[in-house]
């Protein structure tokens, strides 16, 4: 918390207030940094899931899924639109950081 002086109390009687700082209280959505790397190349290795984020895409009308993870020692970022990663990874939220595989089941990617 910062501390202020209000403008205009007398010398004698300085009233100091608390308020708090913007980043106090406003928590944004960090960006995801990491390499960018495909999911093809991500498949059947294991790697340890760091945080994610989904949102709109912008050249079609549905979700897509950012996974920022590590693998061997390096940050990766991926993006995806497997609906099934996001099912599983927004039910498993609170269990991040956690390791997995993803793995190719012919019409879906899960982690396993």
């Amino acid at each position: 918390m910062a501390m202020r002086i209000l403008a205009g109390a007398s010398s004698f009687w300085v009233k100091m207030v608390d308020y708090p700082k913007f980043s106090d209280f406003a928590k944004g959505e960090a960006k995801l940094d990491g390499e960018k790397i495909k999911l093809k190349d991500v498949l059947n290795q294991e790697i340890l899931i760091l945080n994610y984020a989904i949102h709109r895409s912008k050249f079609k009308d549905e979700n897509y899924l950012t996974i920022q993870f590590e693998l061997s020692s390096v940050r990766h970022v991926v993006f995806t639109g497997s609906g099934v990663l996001m099912d599983q990874i927004e039910k498993y939220v609170e269990k991040i950081p956690f390791y997995t595989v993803i793995r190719d089941f012919g019409k879906y990617y899960a982690f396993t």
